[in-house]
């Protein structure tokens, strides 16, 4: 009896330790709070705008370029944010820069004119630059790839969490105690987080809290990445990549989609309140829904991405169309203009932003596709391009409000970037499939 049991306990024993862990889900949630976090410190300028520009004396097109000013800087480190991802590891780089970025975010707050405030957007752009080229290599080493959408789809959540749920709260701080302490109260979090951060996550193969089960699953699906030793940069690769088809195509795509999204992050509480006439708390409020449709959109691309190439085994199918339907949603924004209904709008807003959502997609095609020598700099290389929407977007939207005083001509625009991403990934990407260096 006693070996019988004896027997029984080492065969549970051993089927225990045979089972694999889920420690790649911890770090799934870690990245999906700094995406949170990351997105609120340079969106909360979006909330305080009302209060600051009146404060600061600036006009639409003084705004619009305070709002563009954080992409200047994002999208031209977005290379060396990846060079340095690529020499210094995902540990180090990201807990740099969340806390440099968090620091920044709380200097807006001290700013007494355009000049402060242009300076400390532009320095939120640099420190914030190597964020989602970690959060791609965190994916392409934690995850097999028939799990990387839905993963996608989970961390970008705190893209529009931040400001779907927790809308009305950031009014009403800075309704009640200001627009400089909401600034400061939100760096703070950054902050903190980054000490989380420095203390929780570990690379696959230095983690204590994964086993070996776990870490086979990972590299049998694709995981785990290159250990090589860190690739030197080399300008070169850049010209090499660029002249990949499948990187030049989502790197387009996902431009014309980040201009939806920089709508909503930066113009979208104004319209509501100058072109629609609603009062600020029924902004906070009426805000929420085409950020929750948002959300949704973000995961459901991902949920349907793997069930497509679960069933068809085309990574053409799976990658590309959720993100073509995507696009087209997106450019539905158009139709707000020819409607006078508030809650027609607001459908119809919510349906564009549940299009953009799905489009975050493009972040797990773009590691499908990116060398595995070069995951940090294509990745960069890809949020350069798709940033420079945050730098067109703001400024043309400025511009055409302050020349027509309507957002009718701005919207339009934005529809029309949309419908050129569908050109791009409909006809120049391509095939989605790795891109194969020279010598590999």
């Amino acid at each position: 009896m006693e070996r019988s049991a004896a027997v029984d306990s080492s065969a549970a024993a051993a089927e225990t330790a045979a089972r694999p862990t889920r420690t790649r889900f911890l770090i799934l949630a870690l990245i999906t709070v700094g995406t949170l976090i990351n997105y609120l410190d340079r969106t909360v300028i979006s909330v305080a705008a009302p209060f600051l520009q009146e404060d600061l004396r600036l006009d639409p097109f003084y705004m619009g370029l305070a709002f563009s000013a954080f992409s200047w800087s994002y999208a031209a480190a977005q290379i060396p944010g990846g060079v340095l991802l690529d020499r210094i590891g995902v540990r180090l780089t990201y807990f740099l820069s969340v806390t440099i970025w968090s620091l920044c975010t709380a200097l807006q707050g001290l700013s007494s004119g355009l000049a402060s405030l242009l300076s400390a957007r532009l320095a939120l752009g640099v420190a914030e630059s190597p964020a989602f080229p970690c959060n791609s290599r965190v994916l392409s080493t934690w995850f097999p790839q028939h799990e990387r959408a839905r993963a996608t789809g989970v961390y970008s959540i705190g893209q529009y969490f931040g400001l779907a749920f927790l809308s009305p709260v950031l009014f009403w701080i800075s309704a009640r105690f200001g627009w400089r302490m909401l600034f400061v109260l939100v760096g703070l979090l950054g902050v903190l987080f980054g000490l989380v951060w420095l203390t929780v996550y570990r690379d696959p193969q230095t983690s204590r809290s994964v086993n070996q089960s776990e870490l086979q699953y990972i590299a049998a699906g694709g995981g785990l990445g290159d250990r090589a030793a860190p690739t030197k940069f080399d300008w070169r690769n850049i010209a090499f990549l660029l002249r990949q088809r499948q990187v030049l195509g989502a790197s387009i795509g996902q431009f014309a989609s980040n201009s939806t999204l920089v709508f909503f992050l930066t113009w979208f509480p104004t319209y509501l309140a100058t072109e629609r006439h609603m009062g600020w708390i029924k902004v906070g409020f009426a805000a929420v829904l085409p950020f929750i449709a948002a959300t949704i959109g973000v995961v459901s691309g991902g949920v349907l991405s793997d069930f497509l190439l679960r069933r068809t085994g085309s990574a053409n199918m799976g990658r590309k169309l959720p993100v073509v339907a995507g696009l087209l949603l997106a450019s539905s924004i158009v139709a707000a203009n020819f409607l006078d209904n508030d809650a027609l709008v607001i459908a119809i807003m919510s349906l564009a932003f549940f299009g953009q959502g799905m489009c975050n997609l493009g972040w797990t095609l773009i590691t499908d596709v990116a060398p595995k020598r070069l995951i940090g700099l294509t990745t960069g290389l890809f949020n350069l391009c798709a940033n420079c929407a945050g730098i067109v977007t703001p400024l043309v939207v400025g511009f055409v409000v302050k020349v027509t005083g309507s957002f009718a001509w701005a919207l339009a625009f934005i529809a029309a970037l949309a419908l050129c991403g569908v050109s791009s990934y409909v006809f120049l990407l391509g095939d989605v499939r790795r891109v194969e260096m020279p010598g590999d």
